[in-house]
């Protein structure tokens, strides 16, 4: 009994297969939606003095500067 060939006879239909297009590609990369009035972690550089300010009252000081930021969009309006 003869045992088939290591590599295939017909070297073009060979490198087809291997190249041949995927059947399901892969779904593009989507940043999530983000929902409203969701908080998000972000960095951000304040000078001390400001940071100061905000925490000399204790916890919450990271709200405290929510609501500041917020009153200021609040007095702005809409170009």
């Amino acid at each position: 009994m003869a045992t088939p060939p290591r590599r295939p006879t017909d070297p073009m239909a060979a490198a087809e297969a291997a190249f041949k297009p995927a059947k399901n590609p892969a779904a593009p990369i989507r940043e999530p939606a983000s929902a409203p009035n969701v908080r998000e972690l972000v960095s951000i550089r304040i000078d001390r003095a400001v940071l100061d300010y905000f925490q000399e009252d204790g916890p919450g000081w990271q709200d405290r500067i929510n609501d500041a930021l917020k009153q200021i969009l609040a007095g702005k309006r809409p170009v």
